[in-house]
């Protein structure tokens, strides 16, 4: 044997695919190791057996007849025949044929070699990836809310009948486009396409991405975005599923709603505001004992009068900004209680918080409860300085109201200064689900803290201020 036949050899024993050679009257002279491993026979049965014949007639098939008697004869070669029969022992299988004319020294018939390579379970997958991307196109344009499946690149692979509807353009127009691409740039937005390079690489979703804007043949429309990572089933790419939720309607209610909100909180401070200055003529004409008494009235009352005004002025309607409040309180404390020729001074200092207006109502009264104490109590020469200061301690808050006026020197520390100021304390407290902290002996001055849950969520069985 030559040198070129056994590397010859060695070679087709080596290639996975089975291999089979035939004569120029389709006899086989010639099968690989993978051929008989492939179809379960052995050399004995198949060498100088016409192809047609070979097992129970099992390769008598039409398209490989096509191939052999009529595409080779005038061909050198065929790549990627497909072939697809129900094979005795191994069953139902897509063989893909390649065939090549080969001619050795002497010969000049020449032979026929035929590469067959098993794709049957790659076709099987091809065909049921196909019939779920289907199924999935078909849900995709069930869904009644508008959406598109984009690709690494962000260009729009699908779009549902929804999208296509809504935003009036066709499937031609959107396939193989960028979303940025699409109408009038209407989603050409930097912090979008920031937050879509992050759902594919890092799995991050795009929750409620509000973009508004004027789209043709809509109007002004408000839509949420929601994206999340998908995967076709028999493929390893990833793609990106975006939904366009259409809010508009329910957006203009909400701000209807916080409009509304805004125009009735006003027209209760405006009245708060009455009673405030009513309170204020009547203790003009009362006697010296009661004033302060309704200096005190009017100071609870404004408290609550002016978290009316921030939620009047307020953008959000639904919560109240801490610091702003207590800075309103101190101004209207100052007014009422302190008066511009006294020297105590109320500072205010606290982190952006933010509570409900409902909680916010008892907060206003708690604060105002201790600053009182500390303006009627801690200064008996009129002069110094009350600081109030809120800070965030993971889920809670802490109210801080400190005085350096001359302390609880001599007096029960265990209670807040006055009874019914401290009735009135405690109730708030409750109603707040907070706990207070026991107080130190200062060196100078009084500091109450107390902890309030940063939610504010109203514990069962709340009391309310007596009248």
């Amino acid at each position: 044997m030559a040198v070129s036949d056994i590397a010859a050899s060695d070679i087709v024993e080596t290639v996975p695919s089975a291999l089979i050679v035939l004569d120029r009257n389709l006899n086989i002279t010639s099968a690989n190791r993978a051929f008989y491993q492939t179809f379960r026979t052995s050399a004995d049965e198949t060498e100088g057996c016409l192809i047609y014949n070979l097992g129970n007639r099992q390769w008598d098939i039409p398209q490989l007849r096509t191939l052999l008697e009529s595409v080779i004869p005038h061909r050198a070669s065929v790549e990627g025949f497909e072939v697809e029969h129900n094979f005795p022992v191994i069953g139902r299988r897509t063989m893909l044929v390649n065939a090549r004319k080969i001619f050795r020294p002497g010969d000049s018939d020449g032979s026929i070699l035929l590469a067959i390579e098993d794709v049957s379970e790659e076709r099987a997958a091809r065909a049921e990836s196909k019939r779920n991307w289907q199924l999935t196109q078909s849900i995709v344009d069930t869904i009644r809310d508008p959406l598109v499946v984009l690709e690494t690149n962000m260009t729009i692979v699908t779009a549902s009948k929804a999208f296509l509807t809504i935003f009036g353009i066709t499937e031609a127009e959107t396939r193989g486009r960028r979303l940025s691409e699409l109408l009038q740039h209407q989603w050409d937005v930097p912090a979008l396409r920031n937050l879509m390079e992050k759902v594919l690489p890092d799995n991050k979703p795009i929750e409620s991405f509000e973009i508004e804007d004027d789209f043709p043949g809509l109007g002004r429309r408000v839509f949420n975005l929601n994206a999340r990572k998908i995967s076709q089933p028999g493929n390893h790419a990833h793609r990106m599923l975006l939904v366009f939720e259409d809010v508009t309607d329910r957006k203009q209610r909400e701000r209807d709603a916080l409009s509304l909100t805004n125009e009735i909180s006003h027209r209760i401070k405006n009245n708060l505001q009455v009673i405030v200055g009513l309170i204020a003529y009547e203790a003009k004409w009362t006697a010296a004992p009661c004033v302060q008494g309704y200096k005190t009235m009017q100071a609870r009352i404004g408290a609550i009068a002016q978290l009316y005004d921030l939620i009047s002025q307020s953008s959000r309607g639904r919560t109240v900004a801490v610091d702003a409040y207590l800075r309103e309180i101190a101004k209207a404390m100052s007014a009422s209680l302190i008066g511009n020729m006294s020297g105590i001074v109320i500072e205010v200092k606290g982190e952006p918080l933010e509570i409900d207006p409902d909680r916010a109502v008892p907060f206003g009264l708690l604060v105002n409860e201790l600053t009182t104490n500390a303006i009627k109590h801690a200064f008996p020469h009129g002069t110094g300085h009350i600081l109030l200061c809120v800070e965030k301690f993971g889920d809670e808050f802490e109210l801080v109201v400190a005085d350096d006026g001359i302390g609880m020197k001599g007096k029960d520390s265990t209670k807040p200064p006055e009874k019914r100021g401290s009735d009135y304390v405690a109730i708030f407290v409750r109603q707040l689900g907070g706990t207070m902290i026991p107080w130190k002996q200062e060196p100078i001055g009084t500091t109450v803290r107390i902890r309030l849950p940063l939610l504010l969520v109203p514990p069962s069985g709340t009391e309310q201020a007596a009248a």
